[in-house]
């Protein structure tokens, strides 16, 4: 809801100020579509919110492996939040640790999070997904990827 309604603002408020004049006087603009889908978005996120998608004896047609919103607390919210800033972690890292050390060092770690034990298995899979990743965006796609962390250049 929250995104949907700073989306909605910037659709209402910013986008239209720097349409030339000739512009202006369309029935349409650049930003009817985001407007049209920033109203969708926080309709649907009230009818959401407010649980009127659901009768209120549905609770017992929720299905073991399925997710009760109601319940949100119950699930293992630590684990999302550890994957969360492990992500941003690594989008820090990436420049200055290399391409290399930080894809690796972050399958690795998202992996231990998400349960795996097996290293045996995880060290050479995520080694080989690193490297086939790199070599095909620096080699095949020509786009340079620093591999190496910043002190070793």
């Amino acid at each position: 809801m929250v995104i949907a309604l700073a989306y909605g603002y910037e659709a209402y408020f910013g986008l239209d100020q720097l349409l030339p004049p000739f512009m202006q006087r369309n029935p349409i603009w650049p930003s009817t579509f985001p407007k049209l889908l920033s109203v969708i978005a926080v309709a649907t996120s009230l009818v959401i919110l407010l649980g009127f998608e659901k009768q209120a004896d549905d609770t017992k047609d929720i299905k073991p492996d399925q997710i009760d919103y109601r319940r949100l607390f119950d699930y293992q919210i630590g684990r999302v939040a550890l994957l969360v800033l492990l992500m941003i972690g690594y989008a820090l890292l990436l420049r200055s640790a290399g391409f290399l050390l930080s894809t690796f060092s972050f399958l690795v770690i998202a992996s231990v999070i998400l349960g795996e034990r097996r290293f045996v298995a995880l060290l050479p899979i995520a080694g080989t997904a690193t490297f086939g990743i790199w070599y095909l965006v620096e080699g095949v796609l020509g786009i340079f990827l620093r591999p190496l962390p910043l002190f070793l250049h």
